[in-house]
């Protein structure tokens, strides 16, 4: 059924429904449309909300008055958000309802709201105890999930996103079973698991169309960029951040400012300072209790003049990042640092940083980051592969005298193609349109001076 007809029924029932359950319903229909409906729609719900509440003056209704009194706040970048999502936490615990299953739903949205992922994990005990229809236990089981994989857990974020998706599928809610699969190809990204990514990422994207989700739709660039960074693909992981930064996704998980940021390094330490420049001038720095906010000062001027003085504020700061929501943040800012050292020649620092971002990584579940940190570990002393981002692994294709050298696409195609892949296997494989594929594969040929791709093979055979 549409999520807008049956967000229809419950607002025809709470019309009828006496204060406090008109409020319960009201937050139902809330549910129902936040994964497909702009924040504006949403709007006169809260209307309604506050008038059962002011009716009703009960600690219930007012425990779900304060939640979406709070997340339209904070969604709409208003700033008493904080202080009506704390006052929903904080009701929620005076009175103990974690035997009330929209309650605990309240609390749970608020504390992600709050950007305090790691305390998700209080209600997972809550929602096992509880007698939940499974379409409500996928929704719950997403929030607590995607917490998980927030604060660091990937590994038991990834157990909970799938049976989520696989608890909506069963009971045949797309909406929430999108949600969950999106997150879900994220997760298994930065898990190393990059064929499960790509077919969860298609899956949520059509998922997403069945509804119309506008939220979901809204950070699937996000979770793609995440897959074309862990493949090793910085044009097009640049790419996508740069749409990620101009919509502003992720803002609700509170990744904004570290989007920007990263891609500004991308910019800074490819030779273009004053893109780099551009893309943090007029930002504010969030406040310290902000996500990263203890770095990113450091992080900025690093960006914008990366000498020692900075370089040693920046190491420092990472130290600052012991919030379990700042986890990965803390790998990928030494990491950083690390291919900073080795590219210098200086060996000592960049292992040090290097085994610390492995540590960090290792920690949190994030195979597939650590498998491309210790790329840049093991080639310590030789040429640096770039910005904590390796490219092709495989040995590159010499040109000709007076050709230009294969770009990083062009050789992440060469190779592809040169391992027996067709067109489309191996658009399938590097995430791009066989168009792309033909497109780059005419450059190749004209530039290594082939005419097949047995020529091609045989090419890179002889390099090696």
């Amino acid at each position: 059924m549409s999520t807008e007809i049956t967000a229809e029924r419950l607002l025809s029932a709470a019309d009828r429904a006496e204060p406090d359950e008109a409020a319960r319903l009201l937050f139902r229909a809330f549910l129902t449309l936040s994964r497909t409906a702009d924040s504006d729609q949403l709007l006169p719900l809260l209307t309604r909300v506050r008038e059962a509440h002011e009716a009703s003056g009960s600690a219930r209704t007012a425990l779900i008055y304060r939640t979406l009194a709070g997340t339209a706040a904070t969604r709409a970048g208003l700033a008493e958000g904080p202080e009506h999502l704390d006052a929903a936490v904080r009701i929620f615990d005076e009175h103990a309802f974690g035997d009330d299953p929209v309650l605990v739903e309240c609390a749970l949205t608020a504390v992600m709201t709050l950007m305090r992922p790691h305390e998700a994990r209080r209600f997972a005990p809550l929602l096992a105890g509880l007698d939940l229809p499974p379409e409500d236990r996928a929704r719950l089981l997403a929030l607590v999930g995607v917490g998980d994989c927030w604060a660091g857990n990937l590994v038991r974020g990834q157990a909970e996103l799938r049976e989520a998706a696989r608890l909506a599928a069963q009971c045949g809610t797309p909406d929430v079973q999108a949600e969950a699969t999106s997150w879900l190809a994220k997760c298994d990204a930065l898990r190393g698991d990059l064929d499960d990514a790509a077919v969860h990422l298609d899956q949520a994207r059509e998922l997403a169309a069945q509804v119309g989700s506008a939220w979901v739709a809204r950070h699937l660039p996000e979770c793609t960029a995440a897959l074309a960074f862990a493949r090793g693909d910085r044009e097009t992981w640049a790419g996508l951040l740069e749409l990620v930064v101009a919509r502003d996704v992720g803002a609700t998980a509170g990744l904004q400012y570290e989007h920007r940021w990263e891609l500004a390094t991308y910019h800074a330490l490819a030779g273009r300072s004053r893109l780099a420049g551009d893309l943090l001038a007029g930002v504010d720095d969030p406040p310290a209790s902000w996500p990263g906010g203890p770095v990113l000062p450091a992080w900025r001027a690093w960006i914008l003049d990366p000498g020692t003085a900075t370089t040693v504020a920046l190491t420092a700061a990472v130290d600052l990042l012991t919030r379990p929501v700042e986890r990965l943040l803390a790998a990928r800012v030494a990491w950083l640092l690390g291919v900073h050292h080795g590219r210098a020649g200086r060996r000592g620092e960049a292992a040090r940083l290097l085994e610390q971002a492995c540590a960090g990584y290792a920690r949190t579940g994030a195979a597939g980051m650590l498998t491309l940190v210790m790329r840049d570990l093991r080639s310590l002393g030789t040429p640096a592969t770039g910005a904590g981002v390796p490219l092709v692994a495989d040995p590159p294709f010499p040109v000709p005298a007076g050709e230009s050298t294969l770009t990083e696409a062009e050789a992440r195609v060469a190779t592809a193609i040169a391992n027996g892949l067709s067109n489309r296997e191996a658009a399938q494989r590097l995430f791009v349109s066989v168009k792309t594929i033909e497109f780059h594969l005419g450059n190749i040929f004209r530039k290594l001076g082939v005419r097949n791709r047995t020529e091609l093979a045989a090419r890179r055979t002889r390099t090696r």
